[in-house]
Order: C-alpha cells, then structure tokens, then sequence
C-alpha cells in the first residue's frame, strides 16, 4: 500500500498544482503547435520549440533545469553526475552556440549570392533594413530592459531566427523562449506585416519602377565572395566570425563545386538534425517564470517594432538613392533587406505585381534579401562586441 501511495504521490496528477502555471504554459504550447501545423506559421522550427515548451512544462519531468544554467554559467558539477535531464544536455548547443552556427553552414549552402554581386549597392539596402535592430534595441532600453536585453530584443529585427538565438543564448538566455518564438513568429507574418509600410511609404509610381536585367555572374566571383567577406568582417568584427564564417563555409561548399556530398549533407541531413534539437531546447526554456510576465508581452511588442523599422529602413534607403541615381531602384525591393529569405523578396515580387503584373523583382530583391544575412550576423557581431 506504501508503495502504490508513494507511486500516485510521484504522479504529474499529484504535483501539478506546486506551479499551476504550468497549466498555462501547457495551453500555450499547444497554440503554437496549432499554429505551426494548422497556420504553418514558420513550422519546421515553431512546431519543435512548441513541443519542447511542451516537454519542459510536464510536471515532474525533470527534462530541463534552468537552475544549472543560471547567471549564464553551465553547472558542470551537475550535468557531470547525471542528474541533468534529457534536454539540459541539449541545450547545451545553444548555450555553448554550437546549433545556430551549424544552421548557418546549412543557410550559406542554400544561398545563392550571385544577386548580389551583380549589384552591389543591394548590399546598402541590407544595411538600411537593420535600422529595426537598433532602434528597437533603444526602445526596449527606454522601457526598462537592461542593455544585453534589449540587444537580444532588437536583434528581432534582423528576421534571422538563427542569430536571435544566437545572441541572445549569448547576452540574456533567460528570454529565450519568448525571444524565439517572436522571432519564428512574426518571421511567418511577413507577408502581413510588410505590404502596409512597402505601400504607406512608396508612391504608386515608385511601386511601378522597373529595374534591368542582372548581369551574369562568374562562378569565380561566386568563390571568392565568401572568402573576401569572411576575412574583411572578421577583421573589422571579431565577435562575428562564427555567424558569418559559418555561412560562408556553407556557400563555398555550394560555389567551388568540388565537394557536392558535403554541399548536400548540410543542407539536409545536417540542417534537419539541427534543427530539431536547436528547437527542443529553444522551446524548454520557455518556463512559465520565464515567459509568464509582463517582460514577455514587451518583447512581442518591440518584436513587431523592429519588423516594421527594418522595413521602412530598407525603402526610405532606395528612395533616397534615386535622388542622387541614374538608374532608378524600385523601393520596394528595399522591403527585402531583412534577412527572412526567400520570403522578404517574394513580398516584394507580390507587392510590385500588383501595380504592374510585367515587373519582375524577384531576382533584384533576392540582393538586399540575402545582404540582410550577412547584415543580420553583423549587427549581432556589434551587439556582443558590445555587451558580451
């Protein structure tokens, strides 16, 4: 009888109501879940972090300790004993950022930079759509979050789900959860977020631009690319080497040609078995202490800020460009230089359609689209130059 008692005592049933808020955070969970499966809202990462919301919310579980991680130090003492559970030692990717930088790898193979370097002033326009970053890294300064917090806040902005993590696993690994589900979030919410600012902003005329065609790019412009840009931003950016030496690892892989195999696995194997445990832990950190405050409302509310700054700072760029420029640039492809790629520049393509369906600005928006990449690693190499 003692032991049947000491079995219904150990249930999740008995213990549930120590934290009833992990009730909460139950339901939230499944939201996300139906988001990512039903809405497909972003879900080849939404729908893991959901369940590991899920898997660390289970009363009794013991899967996740954020107490062995706390103050940004790993507790080795513990993990080493075995009394960490299964994701504890999961997370350690993210802690140690392992996880964004081997996505990364993946990310580089499947760019094609070529749009780019045929026109390289998109990569201004890259620049400009970073603006949310760091105007929204103010605002979440002025409304009481500390500088690594508000750091991890903006970098939002970028519309790189990768390097949010990254950074804020980095500078305030106690938002992570709600920092990456904003992220993954309103990543998804592109299509809807945009379109107002591109449109608010531009005339019809401007929407009806039409740019000429790319010129042809060499293969060996493709392999030298990476290589310059991984030397020049880590001699002007150190804490930035690993975001953008990752992705252009990737893309040599992809440009040389003589490693196909190695081309292939990173771009699937890898980056699917990445994926999946980068999820899990992202989603276990997303404690009902964690994200049950009024911290969590703010940083989906500043996340929505930096999406729409980093727009408008890609288009009011183009405009002011064709003030000085012969050739003109459709503004709307400035919408693209947050780094949600290939999504940014199909907005673009969708939006300048509509004012006239013989403009196609798929191929010219895919430049600022993947310069807002290598802008997004940047401003995070600043961040943490910064506040690491």
């Amino acid at each position: 009888m003692e032991a049947i008692m000491n079995f219904l005592q150990s249930t999740g049933f008995a213990i549930v109501g120590e934290n009833p808020l992990n009730l909460v955070m139950l339901v939230v969970a499944c939201v996300l879940l139906y988001l990512a499966i039903v809405k497909k809202f972003e879900p080849l990462l939404l729908l893991p972090i959901a369940f590991g919301m899920l898997l660390t919310n289970l009363p009794g579980a013991g899967m996740y300790h954020a107490e062995y991680f706390a103050d940004g130090v790993i507790n080795w003492a513990e993990l080493g004993t075995g009394h960490g559970g299964l994701i504890d030692y999961l997370y350690l990717g993210v802690k140690l950022g392992i996880y964004p930088c081997l996505i990364f790898v993946g990310v580089g193979a499947m760019t094609d930079f070529g749009p780019l370097i045929a026109n390289p002033k998109s990569l201004l326009l890259g620049a400009a759509a970073q603006l949310g970053i760091f105007i929204t890294y103010i605002g979440a300064h002025l409304m009481g979050f500390t500088g690594p917090e508000s750091a991890s806040i903006g970098i939002i902005g970028g519309a790189d789900g990768p390097t949010a993590i990254y950074t804020t696993s980095q500078l305030a690994p106690h938002l992570l959860g709600p920092i990456a589900v904003a992220a993954y979030s309103y990543m998804a919410l592109v299509p809807v977020i945009q379109p107002p600012i591109m449109k608010a902003l531009t005339t019809k005329e401007e929407r009806r631009i039409k740019m000429k065609q790319l010129r042809p790019v060499s293969k060996t412009e493709k392999i030298l690319f990476p290589i310059i840009v991984t030397i020049f931003v880590s001699f002007m950016l150190p804490s930035a080497a690993p975001l953008v030496g990752c992705l252009m690892l990737g893309n040599l892989m992809r440009e040389s040609g003589v490693v196909d195999r190695l081309s292939k696995t990173v771009q699937n194997e890898l980056m699917n078995i990445v994926t999946i445990f980068l999820g899990i832990s992202v989603g276990a950190t997303a404690t009902a202490a964690n994200f049950l405050n009024l911290s969590t409302l703010g940083i989906l509310l500043m996340g929505v800020v930096a999406f729409g700054m980093g727009t408008a700072g890609g288009v009011l760029l183009a405009k002011l460009m064709n003030v000085f420029a012969k050739e003109k640039v459709n503004p709307l492809i400035g919408s693209a230089g947050v780094s949600a790629v290939p999504m940014a520049a199909r907005v673009s393509q969708v939006v300048g359609q509509k004012e006239d369906p013989s403009n196609f600005l798929l191929m010219h928006a895919m430049g600022p689209n993947v310069s807002g990449v290598i802008g997004s690693a940047v401003a995070a190499g600043v961040l943490l130059a910064l506040f690491g």
